[in-house]
């Protein structure tokens, strides 16, 4: 099997060696801000997902090999493209682009072409023609937004490539304009973190809500789950602001600075993923308080740093949004090529860290 790292022409960047960096098991301090010497993996099998919805044909059949209308294929003998949205500056890209090449490299794909758009659109669609143009048969795209990739489907459309998503899911039809979606049920994620940090402040206090980046479905249905649950179940939190932090470290804090400024009374913050969340935690230990007592902090992703974190009292509960997506992915490219029907979403169960299970499971973090 070859790897490509990255497409012909391109210079290899420091995301990639960061990835490779994870896959020795050093240290991710240069690549990812980390502050634990332990890699982005984490114990891949005690951290393995799990499949949560129905089958294919408890969900009415599903897509088939027949019904998308594509060539059969054998991934041993196939060429597979692998799109990235982001940069690997956090666990989360690092750990999910390394499981789709060892997951690539287990099955004996012939060959696999990864890209990572940067955080652009436009370059992840550029990333999925030239794939298209290299001869790329089957694709597995983590969407940057979850509109915007039209150009990119049609050119795979047209040359009948099927298209997996995973992690984000687009505004498109299923079985037409991309094969499924794999991926976590983000507005019960929200919820659990309302229900988290209920129990955390005691169903009382001023809450933060650090947003992801916006046009994407993560962010909307985090939002959407926390808020509403919230509503529901504690009316004694009071959300007095939402600004977003980019799903980013350096972003989080400044914003966090910034409300500890605009809103000192705030007693609670609820981080869309756990970057964030350890960037809000930087900003309030500048500031004189301590995360996780003066003001209670939730976030959502399962990051070897942040259980860490939660270990040591400085995050209160980590919702987990796993990003092993490796073997699912392929799996369920096999099962597409074997004839079976694949359900429109395919949705993976998240565990949840507290105080109590932290630190004995920390070995399944990434």
């Amino acid at each position: 099997m070859t790897l490509s790292p990255t497409l012909p022409k391109r210079t290899r960047t420091l995301s990639v060696a960061c990835a490779v960096v994870a896959t020795a098991a050093l240290a991710l301090s240069g690549c990812a801000k980390s502050e634990t010497a332990d890699n982005a993996d984490g114990d891949s099998g005690q951290g393995a997902q799990t499949v949560q919805t129905p089958t294919a044909s408890a969900a009415g059949g599903g897509c088939t090999l027949t019904t998308y209308g594509a060539p059969k294929l054998d991934l041993k003998n196939a060429i597979v493209g692998f799109s990235q949205s982001e940069k690997e500056a956090n666990p989360f890209r690092i750990a999910e682009t390394q499981s789709i090449k060892d997951e690539a490299a287990k099955v004996g794909v012939k060959k696999l072409l990864t890209t990572n758009a940067q955080s652009q659109l436009s370059k992840q669609i550029s990333d999925i023609q030239d794939m298209l143009a290299q001869g790329a048969q089957f694709l597995i795209v983590a969407p940057l937004n979850s509109d915007g990739l039209e150009p990119a489907l049609q050119a795979a459309a047209a040359k009948k490539v099927p298209v997996l998503t995973i992690d984000r899911k687009i505004n498109a039809t299923a079985c037409k304009d991309y094969l499924a979606f794999l991926g976590s049920d983000f507005v019960e994620q929200g919820k659990r973190a309302a229900d988290a940090m209920a129990k955390a402040t005691g169903g009382k206090g001023k809450v933060a809500i650090l947003l992801g980046s916006s046009g994407n479905s993560v962010t909307t249905d985090r939002t959407k789950g926390f808020v509403d649950q919230v509503k529901a179940t504690a009316p004694g939190l009071e959300i007095v602001a939402q600004q977003t932090g980019e799903f980013a470290r350096d972003k989080g804090q400044q914003v966090m600075e910034q409300l500890i400024q605009s809103k000192p009374d705030i007693t609670a913050v609820y981080a869309e993923n756990d970057e964030m969340a350890l960037g809000a935690v930087t900003a309030l230990k500048a500031a004189g308080k301590t995360p996780g007592k003066d003001v209670k902090i939730v976030s959502i992703d399962g990051t070897r740093n942040a259980v860490q974190a939660l270990v040591n009292g400085e995050l209160n509960a980590v919702i987990e949004s796993n990003p092993r997506f490796g073997p699912l992915a392929f799996a369920t490219a096999q099962k597409f090529y074997a004839g079976e029907g694949i359900p429109e979403d395919v949705i993976i169960a998240d565990r949840a860290y507290d105080p109590a299970n932290a630190k004995e499971s920390l070995g399944g973090a990434y």
